[in-house]
């Protein structure tokens, strides 16, 4: 038996369409076993709020050991995991292929499904927050009263929402556009624009912008930044969004919709996998769903297969042809420093700080990595039960974004950024308040095409 496992963690497939996966004994006897091990080790104490729960239940059982601890008191420490997967990826050292076998994050995922499964349909609000193509095709045509009724401060609307729906009326909630990306980009498309750089240095690769439902209804802008720089750079462009990846399902451990919506995605996108394209995401989230979590819950769907081999996040790609072809000439400086948050699912992919090397490819760049959880996690960051850790485990992270004195804030994860700056702006109010943007979008800034 090894202390720690020395080689690359590898994951096992989800066995969640077997009975055993949702016994509450069996789940019982995991996590006992799973959270025996955390107590022994503790590495990850201020990852977030999940684990000194965990520790604390167990310091403050009779015996400070888990045979004192009831199992009903688990449930806080589910509730607290944003499934950011930092444990799993970057500090717990008995992931497999280390005998221990722990994957907490997938521990805290079967016991909302076990959950879920019992109480036979997920809580109605996060569920209804969940259904983001539905949301965001009944808000775009009325994006404005949307938005204004969503605005934090609107002394009318928010505090029936912090009351009636359990929304935090502290929170920042996405803004909605009222043009989809999707309608913008067939727009350009008709008029012209985004065709490849004929002395694109990458000229022949073709890719797949798959929009996401997060830049598709609320942040537009960031798929065309990431148009116009492909174009720029002489990759040939299309654009596509057959349905969201199913994340916001994932965090209720609503498995069977995720699958279900992974085999529709992976289906549709299938034809352009096949035709040589690249398929590049634009946000962290349903990059870590199309590489990893897919593979993982449907490993013998052949259009999964295919599409994880085909995905790429929109920074490691452009990195990637920077590394391959170089760049078109014409980059110039940004001013005013750039805080760049290495998203929690950025991370999770196991690529390496591609947003960081992406900025830096501009000149004279004043980039500062900060790799700390932003604490937002989704619904988990709006909900009036958890904005406060939310708020809580982003707070240090916050501080080093104040500390970088940047006045931009980069994440891979657009709410992890609006967060971040809704936070430092709290701790820092005399201070400007700083800008969130997409690391893409500074790129595109950089070459003034945005």
């Amino acid at each position: 038996m090894k202390e720690g496992c020395t080689e690359a963690p590898i994951r096992h497939p989800l066995e969640w369409q077997s009975d055993a996966f949702y016994d509450a004994k069996a789940l019982d006897e995991e996590f006992r076993r799973q959270a025996d091990i955390c107590h022994g080790c503790r590495r990850c104490f201020n990852l977030c709020d999940s684990f000194p729960r965990l520790f604390d239940l167990i310091d403050e059982s009779e015996s400070g050991e888990l045979d004192t601890v009831d199992s009903v008191d688990f449930k806080p420490v589910v509730d607290a995991c944003t499934l950011c997967d930092l444990c799993f990826m970057t500090k717990c050292p008995y992931v497999p292929p280390h005998e221990f076998n722990l994957d907490f994050p997938h521990l805290m995922l079967r016991a909302r499904a076990v959950e879920l499964k019992e109480k036979g349909s997920p809580p109605f609000v996060q569920n209804q927050l969940a259904q983001m193509d539905r949301n965001g095709s009944m808000a775009a045509p009325v994006a404005p009263i949307v938005n204004w009724a969503s605005k934090k401060g609107n002394a009318l609307t928010r505090p029936i929402m912090d009351g009636v729906i359990g929304i935090d009326s502290d929170a920042e909630l996405p803004k909605f556009a009222g043009k989809t990306f999707m309608k913008r980009a067939q727009e350009a498309m008709a008029r012209g624009e985004y065709q490849a750089n004929p002395n694109g240095p990458a000229k022949g690769r073709q890719a797949v912008l798959y929009a996401t439902c997060a830049v598709n209804y609320n942040n537009p802008t960031v798929g065309e930044a990431a148009a116009k720089v492909l174009a720029h750079l002489g990759v040939d462009v299309q654009t596509d969004y057959p349905g969201c990846c199913g994340m916001p399902f994932l965090e209720q451990g609503n498995i069977a919709k995720v699958a279900e919506n992974a085999e529709k995605v992976a289906k549709m996108l299938r034809p352009l996998v096949d035709a040589g394209k690249d398929i590049i995401t634009l946000t962290a989230s349903c990059g870590l769903m199309f590489k990893f979590e897919w593979p993982l819950i449907l490993p013998d769907n052949d259009d999964v297969k295919a599409l994880s081999a085909a995905t790429k996040d929109i920074s490691e790609y452009v990195v990637d042809l920077a590394t391959e072809y170089g760049l078109t000439e014409g980059l110039t400086p940004v001013p005013g420093g750039i805080a760049m948050h290495l998203a929690c699912h950025a991370r999770a992919q196991n690529v390496g700080p591609k947003s960081a090397e992406l900025l830096r490819l501009i000149p004279d760049a004043a980039v500062t990595v900060i790799e700390r959880c932003s604490g937002h996690g989704g619904t988990f960051g709006v909900l009036k039960e958890t904005h406060h850790l939310a708020v809580k485990v982003g707070t240090p992270t916050a501080r080093q974004v104040n500390k970088s004195e940047a006045e931009t804030v980069c994440s891979d994860c657009p709410l992890a950024a609006k967060h971040l700056v809704q936070v430092s702006g709290s701790l820092a109010p005399d201070a400007p308040l700083k800008e969130a943007a997409h690391p893409i979008e500074v790129f595109a800034r950089a070459y003034q095409l945005i």
